[in-house]
């Protein structure tokens, strides 16, 4: 059964290693091509984070070393990795490919220069959050107190997103943002995000926010960050499931995805370490859900609902 997984943090540790951690096999790696295999991942977005501490000169050079890694060390690493650029090919991917997508979490590097946003839909992002939790020029993090919404250039970005088909992603959002894209954005996700119901982390989705999505058509892929999963130190598979089972209450079986957030979390939830294990959450999955159900959470949700002219 085949895999999207739409959020990893790889590219980060690429860049602060240096150049020392190969994408093929690296132990230090969540995500590596070994572990994409063994884990039966069919598609992995790459997701491009900059810390925003950093200025905005200090960021977009962050993000282009990030770009520079996914093309010259996750890309290299098997002809059978194919560079996602445009959605049409999620529908093309042989039996033995697995397809690699840009995604950014965060806008930060851009400044006020939609130019810099224009070089990378040239490099191939498909995704694009316009915060992580702080405030920037494009909208207000969720850990943000002010709580604001999109700016005007936050607008514009989600704009740009529209007439480029680029999804536009509410997690880490602020809940004014989040609103403001449900209004205004053509093609939304929430990448790695739960229920607030089942664990009433910040970070995690209110009920009245999953089904604004529901009532969108648009997608809400898990994560597996312990912290937004249970409020306990042992934290398990079947833990994760729970937030699925809420979200179906809701009438979203068929808008739920995967959305690991592997390389960015340090804790992780118990035989789902990394991306080898992914074949251990199909499994439980199966136990609980119908093959039909599975096959939706897994990947169809998502490839339903790629844009498409």
């Amino acid at each position: 059964m085949r895999v999207v997984d739409t959020h990893c943090d790889a590219l980060l540790k690429l860049e602060e290693a240096n150049g020392t951690l190969s994408f093929k096999n690296s132990p230090e790696l969540d995500v590596n091509l070994e572990k994409l295999q063994k884990g039966k991942v069919k598609v992995q977005a790459f997701a491009i984070f900059t810390y925003p501490s950093l200025n905005t000169e200090r960021q977009w050079e962050s993000i282009m070393n990030q770009v520079y890694y996914f093309y010259y060390s996750v890309l290299p690493s098997s002809p059978k990795l194919v560079h996602i650029k445009d959605w049409s090919q999620l529908e093309t991917l042989k039996d033995d490919e697995i397809g690699a997508m840009l995604t950014l979490e965060g806008v930060g590097g851009l400044g006020n220069d939609l130019k810099r946003l224009a070089i990378l839909k040239q490099l191939g992002i498909m995704m694009l959050g316009l915060t992580w939790n702080d405030a920037n020029l494009a909208a207000d993090g969720i850990l943000e107190p002010r709580n604001g919404g999109l700016t005007t250039l936050g607008k514009k970005i989600v704009a740009f997103n529209n007439k480029h088909q680029i999804i536009t992603d509410v997690s880490h959002l602020s809940e004014r943002g989040f609103w403001d894209v449900i209004e205004q954005a053509d093609y939304m996700i929430a990448s790695h995000s739960n229920s607030r119901t089942i664990c009433p982390h910040v970070r995690n989705l209110t009920d009245e926010q999953i089904e604004a999505i529901i009532e969108k058509d648009a997608l809400i892929h898990l994560v597996y960050c312990p912290a937004f999963v249970a409020e306990k130190e042992r934290v398990t598979i079947d833990d994760l499931l729970k937030h699925i089972d809420h979200i179906a209450s809701l009438g979203g079986m068929s808008h739920i995805g995967l959305g690991s957030d592997f390389d960015g979390i340090g804790r992780k939830v118990e035989r789902l370490e990394d991306a080898s294990m992914t074949v251990h959450l199909v499994e439980a999955l199966l136990k609980h859900y119908s093959e039909d159900e599975v096959k939706g959470i897994t990947s169809e949700n998502f490839l339903r609902r790629i844009p498409r002219t």
